[in-house]
């Protein structure tokens, strides 16, 4: 996977090029430092999840003007504050991408995030638009298998063997709720694994590899085993910070820990 990385002045862009196709994923680098994907192909885009805080919609708006890039879709997935990215270009959203934005856990972090950071953050809320569900539909001359799930949505991209989904990360901890999850999650790796899928985006990583995925298959299996041999919640912590020193997402651990050993 080959890589080029722009820097701007906020954030900085890194494009994969996949023939015909640009995957651009613009990292924003502001207080939740998320990850914008912008698909491209003949100067018309596709934008997937959107930048939140007003000073990365004016940099991403300015970086599509300079480039030349028409964009013809927002689809909106698990990232719905931004609402004056863009106004003027239709929203794509599944019902549970709309329920997740409505009255889910989308619409109460946007909330959250609005409390916290106050009038940097857009926390308009984009929860409507052109309703579709799973199957293929052709954007911008780019086919897009939207795959709805209990949550919204994730969008697979067969042109550059991509999938787009919330949260991956090969060397950071997740958040898991128990071994179930952890099993659910890793059917879903290997499903795109077997599907071929060489790219693997998200909303909280840079863009990754098989390779990637794979280590973090083990990472979950891992963590399994771990929990099976604990007694209780600070064992469980302690034993997954010693298998995974240095990891980031200590956050994500604590939530792990809590679903793994409810008091």
């Amino acid at each position: 996977m080959t890589q080029n990385i722009e820097a701007l002045k906020y954030g900085s862009v890194t494009t994969i090029s996949c023939g015909d196709l640009n995957i651009r994923v613009y990292t924003t680098k502001d207080a939740i430092d998320d990850q914008v994907i912008l698909l491209e192909k003949q100067g018309k885009g596709v934008v997937i999840e959107l930048p939140a805080f007003h000073n990365s919609i004016r940099e991403m708006t300015s970086y599509l003007k300079e480039k030349g890039i028409e964009v013809e879709a927002k689809l909106v997935s698990y990232h719905a504050a931004g609402s004056s990215f863009l106004p003027d270009v239709k929203s794509y959203l599944t019902e549970s991408a709309i329920a997740f934005n409505t009255d889910g856990q989308g619409a109460q972090l946007i909330k959250n995030f609005s409390d916290v950071f106050g009038e940097g953050f857009d926390s308009g809320k984009v929860n409507s638009g052109e309703k579709f569900s799973a199957g293929v539909v052709t954007l911008a001359g780019i086919d897009l298998d939207i795959i709805p799930n209990g949550d919204a949505f994730e969008v697979y991209i067969p042109e550059a063997k991509a999938v787009y989904i919330h949260m991956l990360g090969h060397d950071c901890h997740s958040i898991v709720a128990g071994a179930g999850h952890a099993d659910a999650i890793i059917a879903n790796l290997r499903g795109y694994l077997d599907r071929g899928t060489e790219i693997f985006l998200s909303s909280h990583y840079v863009p990754e590899t098989r390779k990637d995925v794979e280590t973090k298959i083990a990472y979950l299996e891992k963590l399994k085993e771990i929990a099976s041999g604990c007694s209780s919640a600070a064992e469980f912590k302690g034993k997954v910070e010693k298998e995974f020193p240095g990891y980031s997402g200590a956050n994500y651990l604590d939530m792990t820990v809590g679903f793994f050993f409810k008091n």
